[in-house]
This record gives C-alpha cells, structure tokens and sequence, in this order.
C-alpha cells in the first residue's frame, strides 16, 4: 500500500497493490501494522458495505458529534463514485476547505478520512457497492449532515440533480454549522 496523495490536512489517498493472475486477483485492504507506518492511527470496529441502484445517487455530506465522532477508510468494490470530504476541524489549517476523489473499482484507491471530517459520495454508474471501516459506532444522536449544494463550500459535484434520502435533503448550512471539532 502507497500514499497516493497527502490531502486535506490528516486525509490520506491510498493505492493498494493488486497481485492479478489469470485465476483473479488478491489485496490486501487494511494491515494495522502498515497504517500505523504510514502515519495512520484508527482502531476500527465496525464495517459498512452500501449499494446504490441507480448513477446519481448522493450520500452526505455525514459526520458524527464527540464522543461519537467516526474517522473512515472508504472504497469501491463495484463502480464508482466521486467521493468528498470536508475539513471540520475548527483548529485546523484546512478548516472549510473540501477535496473530491474519483474511486472506483477499477483504480485501487483508498480513503482515509479522518475525526472531524463531514464524508459524502455520489454514484457514478449503476450498481455501485461502496465499503468502508470506522473507529466509532454508528451513533444515530450524534449524526448531522451538511446540505450537499451548501453555497459556502461551492463543493464541484458531477451532477445535477441527485437522488437524496429525505434525512439528506435536509441537511445544514456550513455557515449555520458550529462545528464541535
């Protein structure tokens, strides 16, 4: 595994070797010795492993409050997305900004995005199954969700109109936020 790019200030994008033969191929996803040489502290205890029918399906922008704040190591089995991240951390250099990343299946790349970020992801195909680790539970109090248009990040989305859940299409202004990071 490789460090692809260091984005926002914590994020990291990864590159997982692939050993391919004519049977298939083989990967390791997460070596806690191997992130923790990278620089990458998470214990992770929960899996999640989503699928989306349809191209244009947007999820986020998620995060969770302290003590139930959640850092993520996220990526495509099947598909592919435009992926996000948001820097919530009031303290930090990189507090307000975002970076998007194309993540398929194809690709190989990882993200880890860590405590204090919002996360989101749009499908860019049909029958996109999307995995990823936390270091936290799902805390269903503790969850917030930033408008995905929000007019302050000017977050570059690759569609127009996506398909929301009703939790999403509610979600907050960034200007309205107070951010508990």
């Amino acid at each position: 595994m490789e460090i692809v790019k260091k984005t926002l200030n914590g994020a990291y994008l990864l590159k997982l070797k692939f050993f391919q033969d004519e049977r298939g191929f083989f990967t390791e996803n997460y070596s806690k010795k191997e992130f923790t040489e990278l620089g990458i502290e998470a214990d992770f205890v929960q899996d999640n492993h989503s699928m989306s029918v349809t191209k244009g399906v947007l999820r986020g922008l998620h995060f969770q409050d302290p003590p139930n704040a959640q850092a993520k190591l996220v990526r495509v089995t099947k598909g592919a997305v435009y992926d996000v991240i948001v820097d919530l951390r009031k303290d930090s250099p990189t507090f307000g900004q975002w970076e998007g990343f194309e993540l398929t299946d194809n690709n190989h790349l990882m993200l880890f995005v860590p405590r204090g970020f919002a996360h989101g992801f749009c499908t860019l195909v049909d029958y996109t199954e999307f995995q990823y680790k936390c270091d936290n539970y799902y805390a269903p109090e503790s969850e917030h969700s930033i408008i995905w248009n929000d007019p302050t990040l000017k977050i570059y989305w690759p569609l127009e109109n996506p398909i929301l859940s009703d939790k999403d299409s509610k979600g907050v202004l960034f200007a309205d936020l107070n951010s508990p990071f």
